[in-house]
């Protein structure tokens, strides 16, 4: 009978007096703050982020004679604006110091640059002392905030730039709108999105009154090749002379990750852009890393041509170099690297989702973990306490870098989510070889195991390969995925953890997991008549007190799935309890059995401190080495929180 007790894979407690036990339920929903956890390596450098999406400002914010980045956050728990100082001059690519936060959070924030001096605009409004005062003062410019605009709008991006070379500053401003997409649950049986495109408009509102008092003529849509200019969502719009003919020329981003180039085939005074071409280098299409990417224009290496600075959905930042070069009539920029900064604490990504496991069998727990970009990355414990650590290393499968991506139909939310892969994972002996393996659930809902064909000290991924069940009948899936799953595979909701468990302590790993409905469910490991192992399907033997069914998700499309789960024994009674995510870390304290079933009680919080806009992703670690689960917790901002245990009453 299920019992949650003696699992092979997982974090079990186990307390010598039942005093003991009480002591630690009077006091386990209560922990010191959750704090990033720190590298602990002076020498290390690391990509330079903020938390999720990257809105940069290069400027020299500390007047010292060279670029800085500020960069902008908008997102939960990271969200306000951050200086990252440059630290080694004019070069290229300089190392940074880890960001401070200076301002508070803003959206749609740009920065234009009027006669070298750097203009940090937002919607309808110029932040003038920004160097000074960052949001806390502003001036309201004379044009509505959405230019009179209906419809949905996720980007609205304002910038200075004489277009017509009139010697006054007129706005160029970049509208996504969101109307005609959706957003949600769109495809048809073949996969094809049924509703609209992302829509990304860019604007131009020419000054009729001067510098000084700015009025503004009627806005116009800006075209191309006689066409009003439509990218792919948020058009991050930016003029300059690229490719160094004496008039400004435009390059688009998009909500995905390319960019869009609208050559001035005009004058200076009579602006013409020709139609819009995907921005090559070497013949191939320069792409970004992830997606809402946000590009800014500027001399970045003080060379005499503009090079593009670029912010990711990641929290990253990168710079693509302009080469000085163009070829058929298309400036050439290098593709993108991402700037340094010294390592401050540990990020992967955004919505990070880590499991401490010792991967490499040396005696301490490291970090395996999942981010939205589709990565699953590892970061090394290299020893000391506190423990110091190496930077995120990608994990290879089939020597090739995991990543799962959704494509143009892989997300129900749609092909503007395209390059997300959401991955969550867990770690165990699924093919009982002695070796540890992964498996991964995604973007998808398919569930896959990477096969150890590794050593313990040395592991190895094999390409991934279905989970599979002996199914019944056809095997099920969330009543909104367009496709179906292939015969025997395990298809749930997207998001969710899939956890590796000896759950009847039977000494078979099995899985807990949400089922294609969102209840929390047990698929029992067994073995067939020939002693092959076969995976059953999913029972729904978690209940609550009134002993309904424990459904964790019960909304539908893409608000369905999300949920990040971790099973421990937290109250020390010998007993697995459940650790959910929410604004910061849920717990369902396991009871009792009831015949078949485990009954959850609903626990509350374990903090206080609000991690999530979107989500957060539980693991529990003993770095303390006292016998007693901590609570380490993955944030949206791609950071990973700890929190000490208090245990007595204080």
């Amino acid at each position: 009978m299920p019992n949650f007790k003696n699992p092979t894979v997982g974090f079990v407690t186990n307390f010598a007096s039942a005093l003991l036990a009480l002591l630690v339920l009077c006091s386990a929903s209560r922990g010191q703050t959750l704090t990033p956890v720190a590298y602990n390596n002076p020498d290390l450098v690391v990509d330079l982020g903020v938390g999720l999406w990257a809105w940069p400002l290069p400027m020299d914010y500390d007047q010292d004679g060279d670029l800085d980045l500020v960069v902008t956050c908008p997102d939960k728990p990271m969200a306000g604006t951050y200086f990252f100082e440059n630290l080694e001059g004019n070069v290229r690519l300089p190392i940074f110091r880890p960001g401070v936060r200076i301002a508070e959070s803003a959206r749609n924030v740009q920065i234009s640059y009027v006669d070298g001096k750097p203009r940090v605009l937002m919607p309808a409004r110029e932040y003038s002392s920004f160097l000074s005062q960052g949001f806390e003062t502003s001036h309201k410019l004379p044009l509505h905030g959405k230019l009179n605009q209906p419809g949905k709008f996720r980007a609205n991006q304002w910038k200075w730039a004489d277009y017509d070379g009139d010697n006054r500053l007129d706005l160029i401003i970049g509208l996504g709108e969101w109307t005609e997409y959706g957003w949600d649950n769109a495809y048809d049986s073949e996969g094809n999105w049924m509703r609209g495109p992302l829509r990304g408009r860019v604007w131009w509102a020419r000054n009729i009154g001067s510098n000084e008092k700015p009025n503004f003529d009627t806005p116009v849509r800006l075209e191309a090749d006689g066409k009003a200019i439509d990218v792919y969502g948020m058009p991050s719009p930016n003029l300059a002379d690229f490719d160094a003919d004496g008039d400004l020329d435009l390059i688009c981003g998009e909500f995905l990750d390319g960019f869009t180039w609208f050559e001035n085939l005009g004058t200076r005074t009579q602006p013409k852009l020709a139609a819009g071409r995907r921005l090559s280098f070497q013949g191939e299409p320069l792409r970004m890393d992830l997606q809402m990417i946000v590009p800014v224009a500027i001399d970045w290496d003080r060379d005499g041509d503009y090079d593009l600075i670029v912010g990711d959905e990641d929290g990253r930042v990168a710079l693509l170099e302009h080469t000085g070069k163009v070829v058929d009539h298309m400036p050439q920029f290098r593709p993108p690297v991402y700037f340094q900064q010294q390592a401050e604490y540990l990020k992967s990504g955004a919505l990070v989702t880590p499991v401490s496991f010792d991967w490499d069998h040396d005696g301490d727990s490291d970090l395996v973990c999942g981010n939205s970009a589709g990565y699953v990355e590892l970061f090394t414990n290299l020893g000391g306490q506190p423990a110091k650590w190496s930077r995120p290393e990608r994990l290879e499968a089939d020597e090739k870098t995991i990543r799962i991506q959704a494509g143009p139909n892989g997300s129900i939310q749609g092909p503007a989510e395209a390059k997300w892969g959401y991955t969550t994972l867990s770690i165990g002996d699924w093919d009982h070889d002695q070796l540890p393996d992964l498996i991964v659930n995604s973007i998808w809902g398919k569930i896959e195991w990477y096969r150890n064909t590794g050593t313990r000290t040395a592991p190895k991924l094999a390409a991934a390969q279905p989970i599979e069940v002996a199914w019944q009948a056809e095997p099920p899936k969330p009543a909104w995925n367009w496709w179906d799953p292939e015969p025997n595979h395990l298809v749930t909701q997207w998001r969710t953890t899939p956890l590796i468990v000896d759950f009847n302590a039977d000494g078979l790993n099995d899985l807990v997991m949400l089922d294609h409905e969102g209840f929390l469910a047990f698929y029992e490991r067994t073995r067939d008549s020939k002693g092959q192992l076969e995976l059953q399907p999913g029972k729904r033997i978690f209940v609550d007190e009134s002993g309904q069914p424990v459904q964790l998700n019960k909304k539908t499309a893409g608000s369905s799935g999300r949920r990040k789960l971790a099973l421990v024994d937290w109250d020390g009674d010998g007993r697995l309890d459940l650790l959910l995510n929410s604004k910061s870390c849920d717990w369902m304290r396991n009871l009792r059995n009831e015949g078949e079933n485990i009954v959850l009680k609903e626990m509350g919080p374990l903090s206080e401190r609000v991690l999530a806009g979107h989500t957060t992703s539980p693991t529990t670690v003993d770095w303390n080495h006292d016998g007693i689960p901590e609570l380490l917790l993955g944030a949206e901002d791609g950071r990973i929180y700890h929190q000490e245990r208090i245990t007595k009453s204080e």
